[in-house]
């Protein structure tokens, strides 16, 4: 027997000191679990040496009691070391991270059933002392309900896993980090700060926690906003295509995920204070939510270095002062301007040429500039024709909707006219006109262009020759006509759209 117990204790000994050399080198945090296992072990140790000098000198009562302590402190020495090698060792090595509670709730249930062995090795009734014992639980039980609140709350939070280490949350206070581990009484939060947050369970049990970036089925990634000011004379689609090229280019920006993709939109023009300038945004995903700030700076010196290749200053708070020295003559001077450069843009127009100058000044005059952004329809199918499109800056594509499907047939780019046919003969449109970027452009209202065709109906037949031509050149290409079946389509077309073109504006 003495020889069992003193191989038991060099067993006992040796995986003791591997344990700690384990702990050391890969789990250097949980040092303080070997320095209590280190305690009963000694105790055991000092046990089996007793036991050695009682059976020496025949100390038969000691030898008994002694032995008993030596039970109760060896086999608490080995349920400690191996919840250390399962919590501590074995499962994080294998991508598990189970709570403290979980190994508190281990160790505490052995060693219970430890003391009742051992009690009951002594002779002891231990039904009695489990009656008494519940009287006093009950006491205790009215007198810490504070603490029985967080013990029973952090035994929730571990039952329905709403709450797991490694998860980032946000407190009702705005305080943010990350779940560290949860104890009994309370949960460990660590913060980007490096500082502590003991959280008490109960409090998250009662309050509305939000777990950053946690959504189910998807990976863990957070919305993040890095705002930016931009001078509100600057086009949201100049900004945003800008930023967002930026954005997708090569090389990826660390920590930001593909899916959904970082993003530009325009918040808001002129308000709170900001009258000089529009409020934008970027949007992206943050993988790694320890790394926020770091991601935000690396966003914002993208942002920086693409507005300044497109030329668009980053805007501050400011109040301007225009000083205008007008007079009648720089009014004059500027209208001539903008009306010698609508005449050019009219001239653009090849069934225009029949127009005189003092024709095209009046039609310049009745010119409206408008702005399409991007996604815009300019025109759409089947719509009633009242406007003559001039596109000065930008690109669209043409689109046609039959029974079976919407279908892309064309892209035009400016400077090109459309329209010319539901200002003429008031068809309806043929086609939806699709801008893909800003598109600038004039619209011309029949109403304008009727006062001069009533002033002169003769530039009509003009006109729909003009107008024949250019869709026969369109069916030539689709029809492979030779010049002869060209000639005589065109003279078809044309008396075709003149008698269209004078019974719309009246002119029979």
């Amino acid at each position: 027997m003495t020889l069992t117990t003193m191989l038991t204790a060099s067993i006992i000994s040796v995986v003791f000191f591997i344990t700690a050399a384990l702990l050391r080198a890969f789990s250097p945090g949980n040092n303080s679990h070997i320095k209590r296992v280190a305690y009963f072990c000694l105790i055991y140790l000092l046990t089996v040496v007793i036991i050695q000098f009682s059976y020496f000198y025949s100390w038969l009562e000691t030898s008994l009691i002694v032995a008993n302590i030596s039970f109760l402190t060896g086999w608490i020495t080995i349920v400690e070391l191996f919840s250390i090698i399962l919590f501590k060792l074995a499962l994080p090595k294998l991508g598990q991270n189970p709570p403290s509670i979980i190994s508190d709730l281990f160790l505490g249930l052995s060693i219970i059933i430890l003391i009742g062995i051992t009690l009951r090795n002594f002779g002891v009734d231990t039904t009695s002392i489990v009656a008494t014992s519940a009287v006093v639980t009950g006491i205790l039980a009215i007198g810490l309900q504070a603490t029985l609140g967080n013990i029973i709350g952090g035994i929730a939070l571990q039952i329905d896993r709403s709450i797991r280490l490694g998860d980032w949350i946000q407190l009702e206070n705005g305080n943010q980090g990350r779940v560290q581990e949860i104890r009994w009484r309370h949960t460990v939060i660590e913060t980007r700060n490096w500082d502590t947050i003991i959280v008490p369970n109960s409090s998250l049990l009662s309050a509305n926690i939000i777990i950053l970036g946690k959504r189910a089925g998807e990976p863990r990634q957070h919305r993040m906003w890095v705002y930016f000011n931009v001078d509100f004379r600057t086009s949201p689609s100049h900004v945003i295509e800008t930023v967002e090229k930026a954005l997708q280019a090569p090389p990826e920006i660390l920590n930001v995920a593909k899916t959904p993709a970082a993003n530009c939109i325009c918040l808001d023009f002129s308000s709170d204070n900001r009258d000089s300038y529009a409020h934008y945004a970027v949007r992206y995903w943050l993988t790694d939510i320890k790394d926020d700030d770091p991601t935000s700076s690396l966003i914002r010196r993208r942002l920086y270095a693409a507005l300044q290749r497109a030329n668009i200053p980053l805007a501050i708070p400011a109040s301007q002062l225009f000083i205008d020295n007008d007079n009648t003559e720089r009014r004059e001077h500027k209208n001539q301007q903008d009306i010698e450069k609508r005449i050019n843009a009219l001239k653009e127009i090849s069934f225009l040429d029949v127009l005189t100058q003092q024709e095209f000044t009046h039609l310049a005059k009745a010119l409206q500039p408008v702005l399409y952004s991007q996604g815009e329809n300019i025109m759409i199918q089947n719509d009633q024709a009242n406007w003559l499109y001039i596109l000065t800056e930008g690109n669209a594509e043409v689109w046609i909707n039959s029974a079976e499907q919407k279908s892309k047939v064309a892209d035009i780019s400016a400077p090109t006219f459309i329209g010319e046919m539901g200002l003429m003969t008031g068809a309806p449109r043929s086609a939806t006109i699709v801008a893909t970027s800003d598109v600038y452009c004039y619209r011309l209202h029949r109403n304008d262009f009727q006062e001069i065709i009533q002033q002169r109906p003769s530039m009509i037949e003009q006109i729909s020759d003009v107008l024949a031509r250019r869709e026969v050149e369109t069916q030539t290409i689709r029809d492979q006509l030779d010049k002869e079946a060209k000639n005589q389509r065109i003279e078809e077309i044309s008396v075709h759209l003149l008698t269209k073109i004078s019974t719309f504006f009246g002119l029979d």
